[in-house]
């Protein structure tokens, strides 16, 4: 990795984006990115938690569509068109964007597989996962209910392809980016004391976590 100051480099845009995923492959690629673990290993040309395959965009779908939270293939920290962006707290958007221009010099976007999310999509990643994983109490290592989220409240950001989590493993508490469960590489959040004091210890999963426990 090149190390210049970050006024010196471009961040890596892409040149279009691709259409939101449809309800079938949405709620395939929920159950992809609640494998994620084991996608992580795979080369960093691939994504952490796949994202969704095309399929028409969809604000008529409901809690499937942009407008609840769904990301359209190929979004960036920089795209204040999509919601699940634009409505990040401003100081976790200012936070990502800083460290993707650092990132860019080093040819690595930060892509977006998810972000904030309206309550009625939270819940139906809930109910997804709770048929996925047979319980509620299983459920709940991968996914909060809409009154705990912080994807709900706009405060989590879940980074697309593993060069990116890579990159911010090593890079992101220079910006207050942390990792907050050790089950879930790609998931981050705002932590302005990692700046001076590098990142908290991580929850094993969101379980252990009590904001969980509200």
């Amino acid at each position: 990795m090149n190390h210049t100051p970050p006024s010196a480099r471009t961040a890596v845009r892409p040149t279009h984006r691709r259409r939101v995923a449809g309800p079938v492959a949405v709620i395939a690629a929920i159950a992809a990115t609640l494998a994620c673990q084991a996608q992580n290993s795979s080369s960093s040309s691939s994504s952490s938690a796949a994202p969704p395959s095309k399929g028409p965009r969809g604000e008529h779908q409901g809690a499937l569509g942009e407008a609840g939270g769904a990301v359209p293939e190929g979004t960036t920290v920089f795209d204040e068109d999509v919601p699940a962006v634009a409505n990040l707290r401003p100081d976790l958007r200012k936070a990502l964007r800083r460290a993707a221009k650092e990132a860019g010099g080093d040819q690595v976007a930060l892509y977006v597989n998810s972000g904030w999310r309206s309550p009625q999509y939270q819940n139906l990643l809930l109910r997804q996962a709770i048929a996925r994983y047979g319980s509620e109490a299983e459920a709940a290592r991968w996914v909060a209910t809409a009154t705990t989220s912080p994807h709900v409240s706009g405060e989590a950001l879940d980074v697309g392809r593993s060069d990116a989590t890579a990159w911010l493993t090593e890079y992101g508490a220079r910006y207050g980016l942390c990792q907050i469960y050790r089950n879930e590489p790609w998931h981050y959040e705002l932590r302005t004391a990692a700046i001076e004091h590098g990142c908290p210890p991580m929850y094993a999963d969101p379980t252990q976590d009590p904001r969980m426990k509200k």
